[in-house]
């Protein structure tokens, strides 16, 4: 019998242990809609832009702020509220940061803070990933308002607003799995999430729309007309019309982003500012093939993160009509989660950092592209 080269046996091993996991590997991935994806042919063009975001900025709360996800302002008191991955929802006083940061760790919800949005009465509504719905009051009690529609529980509550009528609408970015497990949703492609709203008058939660591929950040229109929600593995952001004539529709705010969509805000001066955790480049590619999510995922799990994938995060500034105005990224801007304008400043949350980053817009502006 040939004896078999054991050079041969060190290249077939490998090879073989790859199909292996590949075979056996949970997750089953499919296509996502090719219809419904950017075209590559078809970049977003953004007239303005800054791409050295990070030079000038301050990072405040420095090491007292665990991943701050979320950032929410209370313009009466001056007061930035976070949700951190540590369970804390903290105040920082934005007025106070101008010498020292000032960060008191308020109330803990025992889960996952991510959405944040300041009551009209002092109250805080938080979207938490492992708890629900929940509602803080100004007294730091906390209630859980509601923790699943059509008797289906969520697993990654994750972001919310308050209408003028006090209707709160959030995202339940996924049926399925649970935030640890986030990446997985976005690696198989199909559409687990859902737009909700909560009435809190009747106690009622009811589902808006259904089949949502990972929504996430969640605002109003100017006009309280509709509510914008962005989807991100699709790179869109895209409206729900919650009263008016067209009640009950979606259509297309705006599509192609540069970056995977996360929070967005609406800054009351006619523009929205939504924040890209990282670039599109590697994903445009990925996302077209179910095998290549498949293997992303194995290589995530058995080698972690080896290849650098969340470079160039930052924000988008985008006007009332879904047309791009500004563009604000940075090589070493990693994971950003939320951006909001507050004066002549930009704050921006981060699930990779320990602080919120602070940009001065007027020393700092996006200029325009030549």
């Amino acid at each position: 019998m040939a004896r078999i080269p054991p050079r041969l046996i060190f290249l077939v091993l490998p090879v073989l242990a790859a199909v292996l996991l590949y075979h056996f590997d949970e997750l089953d991935p499919v296509s996502y809609p090719d219809h419904e994806l950017p075209q590559y042919n078809q970049p977003l063009f953004i007239p303005k832009r800054n791409s050295r975001m990070l030079q000038a900025a301050e990072m405040i709360g420095d090491g007292q702020l665990f991943l701050p996800e979320d950032i929410d302002y209370d313009p009466k008191t001056s007061i930035i509220y976070t949700g951190c991955a540590d369970g804390w929802i903290s105040r920082i006083d934005i007025l106070a940061t101008e010498f020292s940061a000032t960060v008191n760790k308020w109330v803990n919800t025992g889960g996952r803070p991510l959405g944040i949005a300041h009551g009209p009465d002092g109250e805080v509504l938080v979207a938490d990933a492992d708890k629900g719905l929940l509602k803080v009051s100004k007294d730091g009690v906390i209630e859980l308002l509601t923790d699943k529609a059509e008797d289906v529980k969520f697993k990654m509550t994750n972001a919310v607003v308050i209408g003028s009528h006090q209707m709160i609408y959030f995202t339940d970015s996924s049926f399925k799995y649970s935030l640890k497990d986030h990446i997985l949703d976005i690696f198989e492609g199909r559409p687990n999430g859902r737009l909700l709203s909560y009435n809190p008058v009747t106690k009622e939660t009811k589902v808006l729309v259904r089949h949502l591929y990972f929504p996430n950040g969640v605002t109003l229109s100017a006009d309280q007309q509709s509510v914008i929600f962005c989807e991100t593995p699709m790179r869109r952001c895209r409206r729900y019309y919650v009263q008016g004539p067209k009640e009950g529709s979606i259509d297309m705010f705006v599509e192609n982003l540069p970056g995977l969509p996360d929070n967005i805000r609406y800054d009351g001066e006619g523009r929205y500012w939504i924040a890209l955790c990282m670039e599109a480049d590697i994903w445009v590619v990925v996302q077209r093939y179910a095998m290549l999510r498949k293997v992303a995922r194995i290589v995530k799990e058995r080698v972690g993160d080896w290849i650098r994938t969340d470079r160039n995060g930052g924000v988008i500034v985008i006007d009332v009509h879904g047309k791009p105005e500004e563009h604000y990224f940075d090589r070493k801007t990693r994971m950003v989660s939320s951006a909001m304008k507050i004066g002549e400043h930009l704050y921006c949350g981060s699930i990779v950092l320990r602080c919120i980053i602070r940009v001065n817009l007027t020393q700092n502006p996006a200029t325009p592209i030549l």
